[in-house]
């Protein structure tokens, strides 16, 4: 076992540093003890008086501990100072001693190149839990153990040919390291150790009997209960030297047929994965375990597929016609909006300002998604970047401590869909609005994550975390986009062919009828639904005309409302389309304007109506 290097821990407010060691004693919780050095200072703000003494009682249940182990400190204003070392049961007490707060010991203590306290600790004494693990073994130096050797002997193992014997129990991750740094020296990047230290701390410490274990060959998938502990042994070219045993299943399942989330999971090219996010749904796979005396090593390389177990199938809901009627749109269009969501899970509804594009991107989502505690809106601007998107370095204050440091932070990406991957959520619909998806840089806010709005099934290794992340199958995306500022001309190609595009303008339904059958549902004059057919008949470029939303207000309906609406709303984006042209906005595009031409066009359609009546008179007269 190496020796533990001494702990560092910076009090809150960018204040002075406490020192500490590790001991390999067990405290009262399981927890290793920890030793909190003399002189280290001592957060006042806890201990003041007079509250101090019963805080102290909490840990010592002696009542001199103020005036015997800590005093007012002459190194760090305004602390305190320890007198002596202090033996604490967890390294936790000590950081909540030291700090005057709850504080998360195994990230906060750090030895001074900045590992945390966490990757020295061993998990010996955390309770067994539900787990499962993907190890491969399909290609190691060239062999599959899998059929050859794991499934007819019953077990699972980890090539470690050059790691030192006598590695058993519970290792830390830094005695792992280190011996890896050691055993493998030049023989290994510095990658490839980072690498075999996470797959072989995974299989010896945290691994545990009747976890389950996956693994694939041949694209068939196998899975099993770890029953034994690791071991570690001879073996030929040291291919299978940490083992453990394993309980198989009869049977494998085709890797196509699995449930879509399991796949992506199971495309994380680690030796070692943990699979836990997915194991409800492993679970839901088993067979019986594997009869090695019934099926030999021939047999196991011909495996059996067989039928995936019924799994609950995401469905989203259908539309009805009392949706549609509050939404004032086609029942069809509103079916094939949602099959379109259930076949690409990614839409875009495009076109001028004021056709409903968000509000309808709203009002579908929440009816897709039950309500809108599972419906996320983020709004992307021409500074809009991947950190802020999915994730990245944000300066936070601790809550607690109020610390401020720079902290890996989710975006709204990776919140939803971690949210609409965890167990019991992934038959639950989610949904993320983009709203003016095509304001930002989209290749610089997707980065790698591009590749899974194509690929579901699959999984890519993050920028920042470097951890493997897949966009759930639960998790839609409507983005909105307009039309009227050109950007959406710069779209690649690749984002095009990601989503579904749906238009929504004012001269094509739903949007084309939308004013007049709100205006009917409401009780008003059908003036403004003439008065916007007449004003968009005189503009040219179908994506500078104007969507009816800005006629749905109960505003525009009160005395002059109209006329407001229309000079501080309406004219306002054809001034801006128009400008430098020489173009009289009013003119042409007014109300007083437009309200002649509709007189006009009245006027004409009575009399061609007087006229026709007239003929009709003449021919019965004659008659």
């Amino acid at each position: 076992m190496p020796e533990y290097p001494e702990f560092q821990l910076r009090l809150p407010n960018n204040g002075p540093i406490a020192l500490g060691r590790l001991l390999d004693e067990r405290g009262t919780n399981g927890s290793k003890r920890f030793i909190l050095t003399a002189h280290s200072p001592v957060r006042h703000m806890g201990l003041a008086l007079p509250t101090y003494e019963t805080e102290m009682l909490v840990i010592d249940a002696d009542e001199d501990l103020f005036t015997r182990d800590l005093v007012e400190s002459g190194t760090y204003p305004g602390c305190l100072e320890t007198t002596r070392d202090l033996d604490f049961g967890s390294p936790g007490a000590a950081a909540e001693f030291v700090t005057g707060s709850a504080a998360n010991s195994l990230a906060r203590w750090q030895t001074a190149d900045g590992r945390p306290l966490q990757d020295f600790m061993d998990v010996s004494w955390q309770g067994p839990r539900t787990a499962a693990w993907l190890v491969r073994g399909s290609n190691v130096n060239g062999l599959d153990l899998v059929t050859r050797m794991w499934l007819p002997d019953g077990f699972v193992s980890l090539s470690a040919s050059r790691l030192r014997s006598g590695i058993d129990g519970f290792p830390s991750k830094e005695m792992i390291r280190s011996c890896i740094e050691e055993d493998y020296d030049t023989s290994a990047t510095y990658n490839q150790k980072v690498d075999l230290t996470e797959a072989i701390h995974a299989f010896l410490a945290r691994m545990k009997p009747g976890h389950t274990v996956v693994t694939i060959s041949g694209g068939q998938v196998w899975m099993g209960t770890i029953s034994s502990d690791a071991i570690q042994m001879a073996s030929d070219g040291g291919r299978s030297n940490l083992r453990r045993a394993v309980e198989w299943a009869a049977a494998s399942f085709d890797f196509d047929g699995l449930p879509d989330d399991v796949q992506a999971r199971l495309s994380d090219q680690h030796e070692v994965v943990d699979l836990t996010g997915v194991a409800d749904l492993i679970d839901a796979l088993r067979t019986e375990p594997f009869d090695d005396d019934a099926v030999g090593v021939e047999a196991a390389a011909e495996t059996v597929e067989l039928p995936v177990s019924p799994l609950r199938e995401l469905e989203l809901p259908d539309f009805d016609q009392d949706v549609a009627e509050r939404l004032h749109v086609d029942l069809l269009w509103l079916t094939e909006v949602r099959q379109l969501l259930e076949d690409e899970k990614q839409i875009v509804f495009y076109g001028p300002p004021g056709t409903g594009k968000t509000y309808l991107a709203q009002a579908l989502a929440e009816h897709l998604a039950g309500g809108t505690e599972n419906v996320e809106l983020v709004q992307f601007h021409p500074s809009y970047a991947y950190e802020d998107f999915f994730e990245g370095f944000r300066p936070r204050e601790d809550d607690k401590s109020g610390e401020v440091a720079f902290r890996l932070t989710a975006g709204p990406l990776r919140d939803i869909a971690e949210r609409a991957s965890r167990e019991g959520n992934r038959h639950v619909p989610y949904f993320l609005i983009i709203d003016e998806l095509n304001r930002a840089n989209l290749a610089k806010v997707f980065g790698e994550l591009y590749f899974l709005l194509e690929y579901r099934k699959r999984s890519v290794r993050l920028t920042y975390s470097t951890e493997t992340f897949f966009l759930p199958q639960n998790l839609f995306i409507i983005g909105t986009m307009n039309t009227a500022d050109r950007s959406i001309a710069l779209v690649d190609a690749a984002m095009r062919r990601r989503f579904s595009f749906v238009e929504l303008s004012p001269d094509a339904e739903p949007t084309a009828g939308l004013l007049r059958r709100w205006l009917v549902a409401e009780g008003h004059d059908l003036e403004p639904a003439l008065l916007l057919d007449e004003l968009n008949r005189r503009i040219d470029d179908k994506d500078f005309r104007i969507g009816p939303s800005y006629l749905m207000k109960k505003g525009v309906y009160r005395d002059g409302g109209l006329e407001r609406a229309w000079r501080t709303k309406i004219l306002p984006l054809l001034e801006e389309h128009h400008y430098g042209e020489g173009v009289d906005i009013g003119n042409r595009y007014g109300l007083p304007a437009l309200r002649r031409a509709l007189a006009r066009a009245e006027a004409l359609e009575a009399g061609a109506a007087s006229a026709t009546h007239a003929g009709s008179d003449d021919e019965a007269a004659s008659g």
